[in-house]
């Protein structure tokens, strides 16, 4: 560990030239005090940093000094950088190896691309944390301990147990064969099988995680791409799934379809909203969905759906009545 912020420090030093320590404790997130024995560790190894004095000094490393890392184009850097401002990362709990490699990417580069790519990078972005509206993709929050521990068991091929606390259920412990990690909008996913069934699980949702020594019990080779299709259509087309005629105002379309399982059918009404058929997972997952939308939508159909709706605004409706006059 001590090892890859040494690099980082002096990749920092040779990119960005002199910083102070308070500034290089924030960039390696680290104490100053730690800084400053890691610049010791540095001189006595016989890196050439020196220290200016001073309100405005800092640490820098001596002119002409520089790391042999080579091999890399222009445009292969590039490639990189773009594929490490992507948040996969963080979902896995790797957002500071990330950063440690993409200085290192830069510092791999002929000094005469070294700025062109950085500067390239600049102004390219990758999933934003929020669209044209606004609106703000929400990311699990998941402790780096659990993550960590998921990741050493898919990679170390053993079996895995976990506390989860699947939605509306008691959390309970499970013991798993984990097969891979996926991470889709900001949320990551434990594929698994256990007792020979496939399972998968939201990081999010794992309270506890602890690597056994056991080997998982699992294929040598693995098509992620493949079992994540083939699961999203089995949850797709499993359970008590209900269709749902719908009309909607245009303005909201994207909300709806964001929490349908799938659109059958689509076509404008003649007063400009939209008029859809789309499925949901169940009754209550419908009636959620539509009542998020509030006078933006109509349920058309099927019928106990729109008395659902009715019955919860009736209910809402009387909660909030004037009170009587005594």
């Amino acid at each position: 560990m001590r090892a890859d912020r040494l690099v980082s420090l002096v990749l920092l030093l040779r990119q960005r030239g002199q910083l102070s320590a308070a500034t290089l404790a924030r960039e390696l997130e680290v104490s100053t005090r730690t800084v400053l024995r890691d610049i010791e560790a540095l001189s006595a190894a016989g890196v050439p940093v020196y220290a200016e004095r001073g309100r405005h000094g800092g640490f820098a490393l001596l002119p002409g000094f520089q790391t042999e890392l080579t091999g890399l184009t222009h445009d292969e850097a590039l490639a990189l950088l773009i594929a490490g401002s992507r948040r996969g990362a963080r979902a896995f709990g790797l957002g500071s190896a990330l950063a440690s490699a993409m200085l290192k990417v830069v510092d791999a580069l002929p000094e005469g691309y070294r700025d062109t790519a950085a500067g390239a990078a600049q102004r390219l972005l990758i999933d934003p944390e929020t669209d044209l509206l606004s609106r703000r993709l929400v990311a699990d929050e998941v402790p780096d301990t659990i993550v960590a521990e998921v990741r050493r068991a898919v990679f170390a091929g053993h079996k895995l147990r976990i506390h989860y606390a699947a939605a509306g259920q008691t959390p309970r412990w499970r013991t798993v064969d984990p097969i891979g990690l996926v991470t889709v909008r900001e949320q990551g996913y434990l594929l698994a099988t256990r007792s020979g069934a496939d399972r998968t699980y939201r990081l999010s949702r794992i309270l506890v995680a602890e690597e056994l020594a056991e080997p998982a019990e699992r294929p040598d080779r693995v098509d992620l791409d493949r079992a994540w299709q083939e699961r999203s259509t089995r949850f797709r087309t499993g359970g008590d799934q209900v269709t749902v005629l719908v009309r909607v105002n245009p303005a909201r379309r994207e909300d709806l379809v964001g929490t349908a399982l799938a659109v059958r059918a689509e076509e404008a009404d003649a007063d400009g909203w939209l008029r859809l058929e789309v499925t949901f997972q169940d009754p209550r997952h419908a009636e959620w969905a539509l009542w998020q939308l509030a006078t933006n939508a109509e349920a058309l159909a099927p019928q106990w759906l729109r008395a659902a709706l009715r019955n919860r605004a009736a209910a809402i409706a009387s909660r909030y009545e004037a009170p009587s006059e005594s």
